[in-house]
């Protein structure tokens, strides 16, 4: 995983081996021998032990670490904290570890200007998204932003966590946003093509089960990106037919969920779920009943292609 790096002293050394490798019995004989190696990181990349344990997933380490008073909250060089680590990784015990240990989820890094949440989303990793968004209910950010402003919080280039989700074909991570408030039609900023909504960005990825999800929920198929393109054009350009055959604004009108959006939330969760069911059994129907006669099928769901148009600094230590 990305680039490599190298520790300066041979102590050093090994205790970010015995952390990457999970050997918790190594970690403590040498934390006993030398404690202030609990504050060393690595040389380039400025890298904790606790960020090296919640990379890899060695939560019996990250949870020791944590209750030698270890900052929950340190960051590396690119101002990323240990939480977008186990969050970047799909780490869910460690993602609820540190949050269980007071992590905020409301740091930003250096490198997008992304939280936790964003991680969590363009990675496609559902349960760590779902673990982010349950804390923020019942911590200060609650209090202090409002958990609406914490779903839609945008990246340095005005993307929010539905964007990158779209745009990396996570259908599961869409749902639980627009489940939790997310913006169905807010636009970018320098984030792919200006002025690009959701539905464009998962039109340039060609997710069909984001396209579904968006447009249930009332994803506008007119909207322009700062070039004037919408989402139709969009998939044309990147050869996703079916995509744009359900884009087309000539199609019939997707079924979507009942306005106002908060009859919705006010509903139990077996509700729910079978009001979804039948919104989404109705709608492809009219997607059979659209890509009749043409060449495309509906597939499976797509496997998304990770890293599709950004890199964020992923962990390498040795």
């Amino acid at each position: 995983m990305g680039q490599g790096l190298s520790c300066g002293a041979s102590q050093e050394n090994v205790l970010f081996s015995a952390v990457q490798g999970g050997d918790l019995e190594t970690v403590e004989a040498l934390l006993r021998r030398e404690s202030n190696l609990l504050h060393h990181t690595t040389v380039y990349d400025r890298h904790s032990a606790l960020h090296i344990a919640a990379a890899y997933g060695q939560i019996e380490i990250l949870a020791m670490l944590l209750e030698k008073s270890v900052n929950p909250d340190v960051v590396n060089r690119q101002k990323q904290t240990p939480l977008m680590l186990a969050a970047m990784h799909g780490n869910i015990s460690c993602v609820k570890k540190l949050i269980e240990a007071g992590a905020n989820i409301l740091m930003f890094d250096s490198i997008h200007g992304r939280t936790c949440l964003h991680y969590a989303a363009y990675y496609g990793h559902s349960d760590c998204l779902q673990a982010i968004l349950s804390a923020a209910q019942s911590s200060p950010v609650a209090v202090s932003w409002g958990y609406a402003r914490f779903v839609n919080i945008r990246d340095a280039k005005g993307a929010t966590s539905l964007h990158l989700a779209a745009r990396q074909r996570r259908p599961d991570c869409v749902h639980i946003l627009l489940d939790n408030g997310a913006l169905v039609c807010a636009s970018t900023g320098g984030y792919g093509c200006p002025g690009s909504t959701p539905l464009h960005l998962a039109a340039r990825g060609g997710s069909l089960d984001c396209i579904r999800k968006l447009l249930a929920w009332g994803a506008d198929r007119l909207q322009r990106d700062a070039s004037g393109r919408i989402p139709y054009v969009v998939a044309l350009k990147h050869k996703h037919g079916a995509c744009a055959a359900l884009l087309n604004p000539s199609s019939a009108e997707p079924i979507v969920w009942p306005a106002p959006l908060k009859f919705i939330s006010e509903l139990n969760e077996e509700a729910k779920t079978l009001l979804e069911q039948a919104l989404m059994d109705a709608n492809r129907e009219r997607e059979k009943n659209i890509l009749k006669g043409t060449a495309y099928s509906i597939p499976s769901p797509s496997q998304s292609d990770s890293g599709l148009d950004d890199n964020i600094s992923e962990v390498n230590y040795l």
